[in-house]
């Protein structure tokens, strides 16, 4: 089951997502980028935050249709590597 980030991530959204999300990602840890449209850095905190739940178990996310913004974004905060980005 992949979990299908919505078209905004901010600030105002994104601690409900991370906790919502969070059963799906360590099912699956699959997250389907998609629609995601509007965000800011929240977005990366929401993922990290998801990573750090999965490296006890050896496990890492896998993004499927990031956004270029997104990578850039994370590559400017230096954490492409960890997202699987780069």
């Amino acid at each position: 089951m992949t979990f299908a980030l919505p078209a905004c991530v901010s600030q105002g959204n994104a601690l409900s997502l991370q906790q919502q999300g969070l059963p799906d990602v360590r099912q699956s840890q699959t997250i389907d980028c998609a629609a995601l449209i509007d965000f800011d850095s929240s977005v990366l905190a929401v993922l990290m935050a998801w990573q750090r739940e999965l490296s006890p178990l050896q496990q890492t996310l896998r993004l499927l249709h990031p956004p270029e913004k997104l990578k850039v974004l994370a590559r400017v905060y230096g954490i492409a590597d960890l997202l699987g980005l780069e």
